[in-house]
Order: structure tokens, then C-alpha cells, then sequence
């Protein structure tokens, strides 16, 4: 369910917008889509894992925050972001 340290290296390299960047809100929900990816797949397999499920809104809520934080900053690095990550909205 949660991504291997491999995977979220490239994450961070991938999103990164400066050299050694990890906190930036890019990278953050680069992260949070991709651990909310996982588990909409665990949930295929385990559909009454309602412990599992709350986290998922939780991230789900995280990345909606940060999301709307990106829009508010700069509306052209939001659309990019939405678009390279597949998001929806």
C-alpha cells in the first residue's frame, strides 16, 4: 500500500522544481497521488477495509488543500500539474 523509497525518489526527482526540492507542494501531492493510486487498488481486493479507507480521504483532503494552496499561488503551475499527473478536476 504505501511506495517503496525507490519510487519516491524519482517522484522527487521527477517533481522537483530545484535541486534537492522534497517539501515543495509539487512533489507533495506528486507523493500523495501516487500513495492514493495504491490504495484505490488495495481497495479492489478489500472492499469492507474501512480503516484503510479513512486514511484515504485523509490524503485525499491533504492533496485537495494543497492543491487549491498551488491555485491560489499560480494558476499556469496548477493546470501544468494536473495535467502531468492525471488529476481530474
Amino acid at each position: 500500500m504505501s511506495i517503496t523509497a525507490e519510487r519516491k525518489a524519482e517522484l522527487i526527482k521527477e517533481y522537483a522544481i530545484k535541486e534537492g526540492d522534497t517539501g515543495s507542494p509539487e512533489v507533495q501531492i506528486a507523493i500523495l497521488t501516487e500513495r492514493i493510486t495504491n490504495l484505490t487498488e488495495h481497495f479492489k481486493g478489500h472492499k469492507k477495509d474501512n480503516h484503510s479507507r479513512r486514511g484515504l480521504l485523509t490524503m485525499v483532503s491533504t492533496r485537495r488543500s494543497l492543491l487549491d494552496y498551488v491555485k491560489k499561488q499560480d494558476e499556469a503551475r496548477y493546470t501544468t500539474l494536473i495535467t502531468r499527473l492525471g488529476i481530474r478536476r
